[in-house]
């Protein structure tokens, strides 16, 4: 409940505490770093405020009433709790410092994070280079999820920061872009596609049972979104030929001959170098989707590891395109 405006600041609980330590103003104003008429224009202020006589001046120096005894009692109390609760606030700051919760959509967290965060702890661990100190080693906590599960941890506050592919993000949460993929749609090179000579159609492409990620999977949902943007909402995708939850599984099972898939360049660029998939073209699709980091509340992202992480990734990228 609101308090009444009959209760005093810290700061003149403060004073009240140092009169009745010392017996003077003038000792308390010393100790305050105030002038003495400062220290008894609040004393008389507070009362005022309060509505009860505190303090009462003596030939013996300044000696607190029977009721400024039991204000300077509370007053011990509160600051008191008001102590312990700073100690607490500077914990959870150096908490966001030195521990950072991330939770990533698979794509990001197989291919980018790894080495992002490798980079984030050697940077960090070369000190403040303001000030040269060695910075505390951050703890790093990740959890590789589909990007539908990524947005409810950072929302419900089970991770202080996230990053998902997916091309919807809720307008309760914030986002910055951190980097670009491409989707490409891949088959074995057995697969009678890998000898096909003219591109797909995107009719032809969600005709055919594909081996596919999970529903809210970030890649699903670009897939779905480009999709729409050559047909329109009216069309129907074929049944998978399979849902696997991860990109190593799909991309091993489209090695098997299990059928075509649609995945990231990024995860899949070393088997196309290599010929163990054959990328199809497909006849104005747009794979190309943004990778953001979200975070919850204000417009900048949290103070503490997080912020410091998202300038890192922000920072090794200046001056050259946002790409992977």
């Amino acid at each position: 409940m609101p308090l009444s405006g009959h209760v005093p600041d810290l700061d003149a609980l403060e004073i009240l505490l140092a009169v009745a330590r010392t017996g003077s103003f003038n000792a308390a104003a010393t100790g305050a770093g105030v002038s003495q008429q400062a220290v008894s224009s609040r004393v008389r202020s507070m009362e005022a405020q309060m509505g009860v006589v505190l303090v009462r001046r003596g030939p013996r120096g300044s000696q607190l009433t029977a009721d400024g005894v039991v204000v300077a009692e509370w007053a011990a109390k509160v600051l008191e709790i008001a102590a312990e609760f700073d100690i607490g606030l500077a914990a959870l700051r150096q908490d966001r410092r030195s521990r950072l919760r991330v939770s990533a959509s698979l794509t990001v967290a197989e291919q980018l994070l790894p080495a992002w965060l490798v980079a984030f702890r050697i940077a960090r661990a070369g000190g403040d280079p303001r000030g040269g100190a060695m910075a505390r080693p951050t703890e790093i906590e990740l959890t590789a999820v589909n990007s539908e599960t990524v947005l409810t941890h950072v929302r419900e506050g089970f991770a202080d920061l996230g990053f998902v592919e997916g091309p919807r993000i809720p307008s309760t949460l914030r986002s910055r872009v951190v980097g670009h993929d491409e989707l490409v749609t891949v088959v074995a090179p057995t697969h009678p596609w890998a000898r096909r000579r003219t591109p797909l159609t995107a009719a032809e492409l969600v005709a055919t049972p594909l081996v596919t990620r999970e529903r809210g999977s970030g890649t699903r949902d670009a897939l779905d979104a480009a999709v729409r943007q050559v047909l329109g909402d009216g069309y129907e995708h074929a049944d998978p030929a399979i849902s696997l939850s991860t990109t190593t599984a799909i991309r091993a099972a489209v090695l098997a001959g299990a059928g075509p898939a649609v995945l990231s360049s990024l995860a899949v660029r070393d088997d196309i170098g290599r010929g163990q998939l054959v990328q199809v073209p497909v006849d104005g699709l747009d794979g190309r989707r943004a990778l953001r980091a979200v975070w919850a509340g204000d417009r900048q992202p949290p103070a503490g590891a997080a912020r410091d992480l998202i300038a890192h990734i922000a920072g090794s990228q200046r001056g050259t395109p946002l790409r992977p």
